[in-house]
């Protein structure tokens, strides 16, 4: 009964996602003008190295990989930390706090539509383009099953930081400026900007450390990886579970303690 009044909640955020057709345009239209400026930047950082391999990996290799983080980015991105604020400035979160089931989990399962419609309207579309184009670079085997396994816990991990970020409104009640320094942080060092292969050693020892690896370059060097070491495979998992269990749990420790601090305006 649980897993139905879920899903219901999905089939509600599908309908809503489809509704507006008009923000998915912009959006295509917006990553197009992106993946140009990424196309030509990258092409002079090659011509200017005057080697085909940089830090072990050529052009191709660069642009397919942000390619994909892009669509990534699309397809896992669900806006939480507006979600939470708007609610928090307007009352809203005290109506939300009051249904029969967990915030967090009602969150995800409001948004979990969202993913559905932007996998096949994005991720989908560009890892097929991908692979058509670049005739092939993308392996095809058992690294796809290890890609959609680390994915899942991916978004898992995305959503736990997003929830932590929102939590912070409620002592903040500000959204803009937080919203976009967790932008930054997380694509910067997640490597979905700049591939983690090209940090200085010292920075790319740091980021291994932290959770923000596990959300773009964890699936994206397990689903490039034609040959995937089983060794190689299974810690970069384990990894991205330990992250994942251990952000969801700070995540609800730290909204529990959080709900001291709502206020309602004029209330």
């Amino acid at each position: 009964m649980k897993l139905k009044k879920y899903l219901t909640l999905t089939r509600a955020g599908i309908i809503e996602a489809l509704q507006f057709r008009l923000s998915f345009l912009v959006m295509v239209v917006g990553n197009l003008l992106y993946l140009i400026v990424v196309y030509f930047l990258w092409k002079a950082i090659y011509a200017s190295a005057g080697t085909d391999v940089v830090n072990g990996m050529t052009f191709s290799d660069t642009l397919i990989y942000l390619v994909l983080a892009t669509a990534l980015f699309n397809f896992m991105e669900m806006y939480i930390v507006w979600e939470i604020g708007r609610n928090v400035q307007s009352g809203k979160i005290v109506l939300d706090l009051l249904k029969p089931i967990e915030y967090r989990k009602y969150l995800f399962w409001a948004y979990s539509g969202t993913f559905v419609t932007q996998f096949f309207l994005t991720f989908l579309p560009t890892f097929i383009a991908v692979a058509v184009v670049t005739n092939g670079a993308i392996p095809m085997g058992i690294n796809l099953l290890y890609f959609v396994i680390s994915v899942i816990m991916a978004v898992s991990i995305n959503y736990s930081i997003d929830f932590i970020v929102g939590t912070i409104c409620l002592y903040t009640e500000s959204i803009w400026g937080i919203n976009i320094m967790k932008q930054v942080i997380v694509l910067l060092l997640s490597g979905a900007t700049i591939p983690i292969a090209f940090f200085p050693d010292t920075l790319k020892t740091i980021v291994s450390y932290l959770p923000f690896q596990s959300i773009y370059n964890a699936p994206l060097s397990i689903l490039l990886d034609g040959e995937p070491k089983p060794q190689t495979v299974f810690t970069t998992l384990g990894i991205q579970l330990a992250w994942c269990i251990g952000m969801m749990l700070l995540s609800k420790l730290f909204w529990k303690t959080s709900l001291r601090q709502i206020t309602v305006n004029g209330g």
